[in-house]
Formats: structure tokens, sequence, C-alpha cells
């Protein structure tokens, strides 16, 4: 094994965060980055295949891990998209561009992280946004990502119909949901232009970045583990073209994402001693948290036959409804979407269904990722177990509830009827929950598993700037690190760790 180089800071993984840190980082011309990526690089707009471009809908084949996932023990196996190329899964997501509400970090905050307050992540969430719409104390104009809401004159029939029936189930207009003194139901804040993805990618590795003699992208290259001497980061283990080496480093920021960060943790030696000793790893720091956690929220969708003057599958999602659970002390932690079509596997094409979507905003429960090899190519077994906690369970039969109400109203009767399940079931909340039970599945924001806390939280990875405990110069930084999961889709606020970590990397502030 051959020792490639020196960078004297790594970040591996170019998806939501790792490509935000490499670019702020990199403002300085004394900090230098090397950026690692196991996936492709398209650095023009121009290379990127139709899926990669298209934000209308998920891209869930040609650039993903392959993942799979079992919702909860007994369902079937499910795909569990991520992405795998410079951008990582903003680079195939439906570009929803919603942060959560202000408790969701306030929370982080009270856990024992105080530079985690919605007061301190605000600026870092305007300084992602060039916001095409509005201009106020919530939005950032000129930010290297994008955004804007489709007005009602660019909304399919069935999502017109979605938000006709949420307000006349009283809901209020909602015409901002990254506004926190809003509520209701309204437009997305989205990060598609003329239907064109503004991914992480796009947005701060453009041309001017990318020609930073501070900065180097290493793409289609597989981090092994991360290399410790004595309690210190040396540098990384890489496959690359077939062959392995070693890269040497004097800091690693890990951005693999919810499942690669754990996997190269624990690879590394890095986790709880009993899944180290089964992996036949040498122990470097026994961190019971790693990949102990898995955070997602869960999702639940009621499936109809559109007529046919209905049916225009030209955007996945453009609408939402945010409400509040019963008796829950979180404000609108439920979300309840339209779906314009329903996408089929591998890019093949849509199916002539729409759909009525909700997800678990706060859920209480959580699942667990295994990984059985010490192989880096090998999958892990992940167990989401999204509606193990009963009340989670309550929540998501509560979502249905509301999405036959809306079904059911004379604007939503116009244009389709139920399918999957059959409107009897839906008139029975025991029914609801033996359907829920069978036909969930994730929303895709994989979170917390090697969480940040204080010191005296036996189960913190990392502290809150990202410093993993027992390894100096190692660092976690991307959605892992979350100790609980935001409300909202979780692609925005992963970008904002990526502003605040890299803002911390440029400063001196770690």
């Amino acid at each position: 094994m051959r020792n490639e180089a020196f960078a004297d800071t790594i970040v591996v993984g170019a998806g939501s965060s790792g490509a935000v840190i490499a670019s702020r980082a990199t403002e300085r011309s004394d900090r230098e980055i090397l950026l690692v990526e196991a996936g492709p690089d398209y650095a023009e707009l121009g290379d990127l295949a139709r899926d990669l471009r298209d934000g209308t809908r998920n891209s869930m084949w040609s650039h993903d891990w392959r993942f799979r996932h079992r919702p909860l023990p007994g369902q079937v196996i499910f795909p569990f998209p991520r992405g795998k190329i410079v951008g990582g899964s903003s680079a195939v997501n439906t570009c929803i561009a919603i942060r959560g509400q202000p408790y969701d970090y306030d929370e982080w905050a009270e856990l024992g992280l105080p530079d985690w307050t919605w007061e301190q992540c605000l600026p870092a969430f305007k300084r992602i946004e060039d916001d095409r719409d509005l201009v106020n104390e919530w939005h950032g104009q000129g930010g290297p990502i994008p955004v804007r809401r489709h007005p009602r004159s660019e909304l399919t029939p069935w999502q017109a119909a979605f938000t006709d029936a949420c307000l006349g189930l009283g809901f209020p207009a909602c015409s901002d949901h990254n506004d926190p003194t809003q509520r209701g139901v309204g437009p997305h804040t989205m990060n598609k232009i003329d239907g064109v993805r503004q991914s992480a990618a796009r947005g701060y590795l453009r041309a001017e970045v990318r020609a930073r003699p501070n900065l180097k992208i290493l793409a289609d290259t597989l981090v092994r583990r991360v290399l410790v001497e004595g309690g210190q980061v040396s540098g990384i283990e890489i496959e690359r073209g077939g062959s392995v080496s070693t890269i040497g480093a004097r800091r690693v920021f890990l951005c693999g994402g919810a499942i690669g960060t754990p996997g190269i943790l624990l690879r590394s030696g890095i986790g709880p001693r009993e899944r180290i000793e089964r992996l036949g790893v040498d122990l470097v720091a026994n961190l019971p948290g790693v990949a102990a956690r898995l955070l997602d929220h869960p999702g639940v969708a009621i499936f109809l036959v559109p007529k046919p003057k209905s049916f225009v599958p030209t955007h996945l999602i453009q609408s939402l409804l945010r409400f509040t659970s019963e008796g829950s002390p979180y404000r609108d932690d439920m979300q309840l979407q339209a779906g314009s079509f329903v996408p089929l596997p591998r890019n093949a094409g849509v199916l002539p269904l729409v759909s009525i979507m909700s997800s678990v905003g706060k859920p209480r429960g959580h699942g667990k990722i295994h990984f059985e090899s010490a192989d880096p190519r090998s999958r892990p077994r992940i167990e989401s177990d999204l509606l193990g906690h009963p009340r989670d369970l309550d929540c998501a039969v509560q979502a249905m509830e509301l999405a036959w109400l809306c079904a059911s109203s004379k604007e939503m009767r116009e244009h389709a009827v139920f399918l999957w399940p059959g409107e009897r079931t839906l008139h029975r909340r025991d029914w609801i929950r033996e359907f829920v039970v069978k036909s969930c599945d994730s929303g895709y924001h994989p979170c917390g598993t090697a969480p940040m806390g204080p010191d005296d939280d036996e189960e913190a990875v990392c502290d809150g700037r990202g410093r993993v405990r027992q390894v100096d110069g190692l660092f976690v930084a991307d959605a892992s690190a979350m100790p609980t999961i935001p409300s909202a889709n979780t692609n925005f606020p992963t970008l904002m760790m990526g502003e605040r970590f890299g803002e911390w990397v440029r400063d001196g502030g770690v």
C-alpha cells in the first residue's frame, strides 16, 4: 500500500454538508481542503444526465448506493435511496427547501449544545439562499442555492385541489413554510429553477470555486477507513481505480451521510466495542453511540386513480400542509402533501396514479443500522423500525384520517377516486392502523447515527462542534451528528450544518 499524498484537511463526502464545508473553508487561501467523493463528478451542468437535471422528481437508481431497509419487522424490504455523486443526495432528491421550526434547533441547545440555537442557525439558513420570491427577515438573497415557490398558476390540478381541500377543512393559507410565524397549507419552498435541480454541487462548487488552488476534488474514490495513530488522525485509506492507498492528513471531516459516516467510523475501529470486535477490527475508541440510533421520518400514503384531465405528471410535489398531531408539544409536527404521480424504480417512468402522502415530523422511536462486514463495499442491514413507538403509530393514523378527509372533499373527488386502500378501510381507526403498519415507508431523511452531545452524554459520539471523542483531528459534520430529527425534510438543515462547519473551519473555530 502506498502513501499517495498529504492534505491538511480532508472532507470525506461531497454532499449537502461536505460540498458546503469545502466551498466555505477555501474562501481563505490558507485553508487547504481535499474533498473526497465515492461517486462521479459532473463539473458542468451540460454534463448531467437528464435524471440529475430534472428536479421535478427523484433520481433513484443511476447514482445511488443501492441501500435497502426494512421499515418495520415483518415488512418487505424497500429501496433506501442515497446519492452517490458529487452533490450527494441533494443531487438526486425532490428539491424541497424547508428548514423546520425554531424549536428543532433550540431543542439541540437544550440538550447541552449551545452553538445550535435557532438564533445562531438562522443566519446560516439565510446564507444558503437566493430567495426569488421573498425579501424579509427570514430570507437571504445572493446565496449559492436559488429557491422559489410554485404560484397558483403553476400548480397541477391535483396540487391545486389538495390546497383547496385543506382550506375547506379550515386550515389557514400559508405563503411561506420557512416563516415560523405562519402555518397551514401552501406552496413548498423548492430549490429547482425552471425544473432544474439546484444541488449543493451546482450551488457551492461552481467553476470559480473549483478554480481555487487550495481546493482539490477527488471523485470516484471510496474511503475504506480513517487512519489513527496514538489517538490522533493521520489520514485515510482509499480505494481508487482498483488500487488501495493512503492519504495523510492533519484533520478529517466525515460527511458521508447518516449511513456512510457510521460505516467509516466502525471500519476505523471507532464505535461500540462489541460491534468493532464482531467486524474483526482493532478498537480505537469505544463509542457506544455509533450506528446505535437511526432517526427518520415515517411516511404513509393513500393512492387514487385520477380522471384523465387531472393527471398532469410534471411535478411530483408542489404543495404542503403542516399541522399539529393530537397532544403534541411540537407545533406543526406533521406534514401532508399531494403527489402528482407515482414514480417507478430505476427511473422507468411513472404510474398514472396520484397520492396523498404523510410524514411524522418528530418521531419518538428509532431504528438501527447493522454493519456486518468490514468490507467497505458491503451493504449494511438497515432496520428502520419506523412506527415501533406507539406514539408514532398514533400520529401516522391521525395523518391517514386527515388524508381521507382531504380525498373525500368535493374539491378532490372531482379529480380522483380511491384505489389503495379502499375507502372503506379509512372509515375505521383500527383498520387504518392495520393498513399503516403494513404499508409505511421512509421519508428518506436518515440522521442521528453519530450524534453530537455534551460531555456527560454517554451516547454522544462527538461534541457540539463535531469533534469525535477520544480521536484528535476527527470530526463528524453531517446529518449523522443531529442529536434529534428536525420536523422537516433534512436537506436544508444539513446544508445549514455545512455552512456552520465551513465557517468554523475557515475562521479557526475548530
